[in-house]
């Protein structure tokens, strides 16, 4: 699902219209093959900065107007070039922040990383809250309550956020009245895309995906994003 989160219904007011980008930030350097989940020094890999120079490019011709992300570094480094594109100060939100997760720092696998090891095993037990990790119901106050401060800065303009894709996803699903639990593998929100939530007011009237950066991002990690089926939903409607 490419589609644009800009299109209006006529009559609308258009000082009413504010859209929130939400983007995942652009490739790491991370030759370990670590869960770097919240640990600070991860940055951007040279197709990272790309990425995001490629996303700013995208935007360039935006009504973009507030610039924000996440502290750790791949996403600071991820929305600067979109920032200077418009002459803008990137502001920092702890909000946006990845989810917590108790394999950090480890790599993650069944025949080679941590869930070879028996202790590990007890934080598999509840997929649906998740066990092993920052609760998905904790991740959508979270990042509703980030989204809300980036529509704010942004009234009647366009804002963008750098996230990561968990919390991304999970804010999606819920805008979107899917259930929270998943199959990771087919989470749609690739590195450096656009996840777009268009408000009138305060309310949530369409969420739009699209990918700027999409031919630099390695096809492994295209394979497993399929689009979802069906028609976007209103958060609040």
């Amino acid at each position: 699902m490419n589609q644009s989160s800009n299109d209006v219904s006529a009559g609308d007011n258009g000082d009413d219209i504010t859209v929130v980008h939400l983007m995942r930030h652009g490739e790491v350097h991370n030759p370990e093959g670590v869960l770097y989940g919240r640990r600070p020094g991860y940055h951007l890999s040279e197709l990272g900065r790309k990425m995001a120079d490629r996303v700013a490019e995208h935007l360039a011709d935006r009504d973009v107007t507030h610039v924000v992300a996440s502290p750790l570094e791949r996403a600071q480094e991820t929305a600067t070039p979109i920032a200077a594109a418009h002459g803008l100060g990137l502001a920092t939100d702890e909000r946006l922040i990845e989810a917590a997760n108790v394999f950090e720092g480890k790599t993650f696998g069944v025949g080679d990383g941590a869930l070879k090891k028996p202790g590990n095993w007890k934080y598999l037990t509840n997929p649906f809250r998740p066990s092993w990790g920052e609760p998905y119901l904790e991740q959508v106050v979270r990042m509703m309550a980030a989204l809300g401060a980036a529509r704010d800065a942004a009234r009647g303009h366009e804002a963008v956020a750098v996230s990561h894709q968990l919390p991304i996803w999970i804010v999606r699903s819920f805008a979107e009245r899917r259930r929270l639990w998943h199959d990771p593998r087919k989470r749609q929100c690739t590195l450096a895309s656009l996840t777009s939530f268009t408000f009138h007011g305060d309310k949530i009237i369409s969420v739009g995906y699209s990918e700027p950066a999409r031919d630099l991002v390695p096809s492994h990690l295209l394979a497993g994003a399929k689009p979802v089926k069906g028609k976007s939903k209103a958060y609040g409607a």
